[in-house]
């Protein structure tokens, strides 16, 4: 009930709220570490709850260390409001010990909405990221199945709108593309099928650099 308010996921959209308060961070994915050192550009004073999910590796240790953010092992159980519903005031941890916080950063799980897709037989995969799930895609936001093409957060959780809208425009280019190769074959396989296809003496050759084929006729 306090999401969007004291709890916060975004240290770039929420960060100058909470700027020198006692922020901490619940564990959420190998990525909750990362937001412990986004927000430590805020407030010096940053708790990150491992929450059973984060396994810092040995060079995330020193970075926490050295960044001076308290590490609180054990699995987070609720998050507390002052006065049965108002502001956050810490969370609860599954032992009982209680941390007082002003806010709290949680790194939510993203989950595109492919169910359309489904329907063509693709299927979700994990975010390399650790973020949620996403359509596998190429550069061009081709998937697995011919014919069918994804763009925006569908084929990448992290995007943002600007970058979401010029995917679909590289995507809109890789399949008019495909439109018109597969035009291309049917008009090459009719054009070789015609019998008024000209013989290959009849062609006239290839023009050298610089010259103009401009008004030579082929029959």
């Amino acid at each position: 009930e306090r999401w969007g308010q004291e709890v916060l996921h975004c240290p770039f959209c929420h960060g100058w709220e909470v700027r020198d308060q006692h922020i901490g961070i619940l564990g959420t994915s190998p990525m909750s570490g990362h937001q412990a050192l986004l927000f430590r550009q805020w407030s010096s004073n940053i708790t990150l709850f491992l929450n059973d999910t984060v396994e810092p590796t040995e060079e995330e240790w020193e970075q926490l260390a050295a960044r001076g953010v308290t590490v609180v092992d054990g699995a987070v159980a609720r998050v507390l409001n002052d006065n049965d519903g108002g502001r956050l005031s810490g969370v609860k941890l599954a032992d009982g010990h209680v941390v007082s916080l002003e806010a709290l950063a949680v790194g939510p799980r993203f989950v595109a909405n492919t169910g359309i897709f489904s329907s063509l037989g693709l299927t979700p995969v994990q975010h390399p990221m650790g973020v949620g799930e996403h359509l596998a895609v190429d550069e061009m936001g081709a998937t697995e199945v011919d014919g069918v093409w994804a763009a925006g957060n569908v084929a990448n959780l992290m995007l943002q709108v600007l970058p979401a809208a010029a995917s679909g425009s590289m995507s809109a280019v890789a399949i008019n593309n495909h439109l018109m190769a597969e035009e291309l074959q049917q008009d090459l396989a009719d054009y070789r099928a015609s019998s008024n296809r000209p013989s290959p003496d009849s062609l006239s050759s290839v023009p050298a650099r610089g010259e103009s084929r401009i008004g030579a006729e082929v029959s």
